[in-house]
């Protein structure tokens, strides 16, 4: 858009005394007729390419005074919007129903492909959310390895969140190949709920090698702080891990009376709950809220696997019960979830907006970890 604008004030000229022509009334005008016509009127100011107002000189010893309306030489002439402004806003749009197209194609897959596997491999039982919710972290880490591999950078992406994750999936492969009291119900359970697991592990590993890795110079240490007091850098997971490993040797049910097995499958319940902290605690460290939005979706997934599990457990939570028979480890994976979704509320929030607006997600600054 020109800088100018189509207003630019010119200042003001003072022309001799004009010859009387077209006068008003005739050219008997007030004070010996003001009917005098202007030299150019409602014209282009000389060398401007603008427009000129030049008002009437009276005669016999008046005022006179020519007042300029001109803009420079690039005003505009379409109402102040000049083709490179058309142009522009016309990028900028298309670019955004390609982002918004995008989104929904990504979405849409998922949601096609789970509708599949629910009516062809599935057996319907309600058990089938378990499944479900190990799609939803099989996809997020799907779309985070398209993310790095295709941007080749890991930018915005947590080392101590992909470290969680891979505990979490070697934890609980280790308990699923084994025995099968926390396997669903229905026939997904018999093999494909390890398949999906076992991808989730793959791809978790190919992220993780990227960043500490393939693509570590791009990786945003300063950012990923959480928990980097009195351990080497990139070890602040452990302020997660340890005690809630401790808790799932307490606290754990008994569904395959094998206490190896038991705790690997608590374990890796308990630990999810957390593993996406130190992931929020780094987009509160970028400055400019911005995440990239195949990041978002990454995040978005897992977060909705969790509410998957959430609307499973909620209801089936009796089943994890000790070998005393107590509840207490139902308890605690239900208020780990829910926890979990809490933490992530602002998140889903802007996530929504940023989909409904192809706009780029942006989150809020907060000064306590709280939520994202």
């Amino acid at each position: 858009m020109s800088s100018q604008g189509p207003y630019g004030r010119h200042g003001f000229t003072a022309p001799g005394s004009a010859t009387t022509t077209g006068s008003y009334g005739g050219g008997a005008g007030y004070g010996g007729g003001y009917g005098a016509a202007a030299p150019q009127g409602y014209g282009s100011a000389p060398n401007s390419g603008g427009y000129s107002y030049t008002a009437p000189s009276p005669q016999g010893g008046g005022y006179t005074q020519q007042q300029s309306y001109a803009s420079g030489p690039s005003a505009p002439t379409n109402g102040g919007y000049d083709a490179d402004d058309a142009k522009g806003m016309g990028g900028k749009k298309s670019l955004a129903v390609k982002a918004l197209n995008q989104n929904v194609l990504l979405w849409a897959g998922f949601f096609a492909a789970s509708l599949f596997v629910y009516f062809v491999l599935s057996g319907g039982d309600f058990s089938f959310l378990m499944t479900y919710g190990a799609m939803s972290r099989m996809f997020g880490f799907g779309v985070l390895n398209v993310k790095i591999y295709t941007g080749q950078r890991v930018t915005g992406v947590s080392l101590k969140t992909l470290q969680l994750y891979g505990i979490v999936f070697v934890m609980r492969l280790s308990s699923i190949f084994r025995h099968e009291g926390y396997l669903p119900y229905d026939k997904s359970g018999d093999w494909l709920y390890h398949l999906i697991e076992f991808l989730a592990l793959c791809f978790t590993g190919s992220a993780l090698f990227c960043v500490v890795g393939k693509f570590k110079s791009s990786y945003q240490q300063d950012f990923d702080k959480f928990g980097e007091m009195n351990v080497p850098p990139g070890a602040g997971a452990v302020y997660l891990a340890v005690p809630i490993a401790i808790l799932a040797i307490l606290i754990h049910p008994n569904l395959n009376s094998d206490f190896m097995s038991d705790f690997a499958w608590t374990y890796a319940m308990y630990l999810e709950s957390a593993a996406l902290v130190p992931q929020l605690f780094m987009f509160q460290r970028q400055k400019t809220g911005v995440v990239e939005l195949m990041t978002a979706h990454f995040v978005f997934a897992l977060g909705f696997g969790r509410l998957l599990e959430f609307a499973f457990w909620v209801f089936s939570y009796h089943e994890l019960s000790s070998s005393g028979g107590s509840k207490l480890p139902g308890y605690i994976a239900v208020f780990s979830i829910f926890l979990q979704l809490v933490l992530m509320l602002d998140f889903f929030y802007y996530y929504y907006l940023a989909m409904k607006n192809a706009t780029p997600l942006v989150l809020p600054s907060h000064n306590g970890m709280g939520m994202v």
